[in-house]
Parts: structure tokens; C-alpha cells; sequence
């Protein structure tokens, strides 16, 4: 692995990132834009991933790294099970909401990649 020297360089946290943006716009659209808890709760979660990856590098240790992995890795699941709410409650078609899944365990694969790194180090 090249030596990443910011958090923006890991694959895991670009990933995280396009998916909190695509949170972003869904929230902003149809039925869940009027619902202020889902809403919330939903783009706190995709924020979570994202910041945590942030958090967890800026400690410097890979102890706290490995927790503030686990903490994205737990905000991906979270991310997941809204979506099927999403889903059964028909803000969404099914397509989108597949696509979604799909971003979502994209990105949770490539946090578990580096954990898996980092605590074979």
C-alpha cells in the first residue's frame, strides 16, 4: 500500500464520501425531504462514515484508527437497514434504492479491506 499522508488519499473515505453525497440528494427529494426524522437520522449516518475515517486517522494510532473504522463500518450497516425503511415505505423505487446498497457495500468493503491491513501490520 502507498503511504497515504491525509485522510482524503484513502480509497475508503472517497468512497464515503460519494455516498454521503448521494444521501445527500436523496434526502432532498420526494416524500423524505418532508420527513425530518428519517431525513436526519439518514444523513447523519452517511456523515458518520465519512467522518469517522477522517477522525480515526487524525489519531495517529492504529489502535484508535481500527475503532473509528469499526464506527464507519457500523454507519454503512446503519446506512443499509434505512434503506430497506426507505424501500417498504415506497420513498423510492427499488432501482434506487439497489444502487444505493450497492455504494453502500462498496464502500463498507473497502473500510474492512484496511482494517484488515492495519491489523495485519
Amino acid at each position: 500500500m502507498a503511504k497515504v499522508t491525509k485522510f482524503e488519499d484513502l480509497k475508503c473515505w472517497q468512497l464515503a464520501r460519494k455516498l454521503t453525497c448521494e444521501i445527500f440528494r436523496m434526502s432532498r427529494e420526494g416524500e423524505l425531504a418532508k420527513d425530518f426524522d428519517t431525513k436526519s437520522q439518514f444523513k447523519r449516518a452517511g456523515l458518520s462514515i465519512m467522518n469517522n475515517i477522517a477522525e480515526g486517522f487524525g489519531r495517529y494510532s492504529n489502535k484508535d484508527f481500527l475503532k473509528f473504522l469499526d464506527y464507519s463500518v457500523a454507519s454503512c450497516l446503519e446506512v443499509k437497514s434505512m434503506s430497506y425503511v426507505l424501500l417498504d415505505v415506497e420513498y423510492f423505487s427499488r432501482d434506487r434504492i439497489e444502487n444505493l446498497q450497492s455504494q453502500t457495500e462498496e464502500t463498507k468493503a473497502t473500510i474492512l479491506a484496511l482494517i484488515k491491513y492495519l491489523r495485519n501490520k
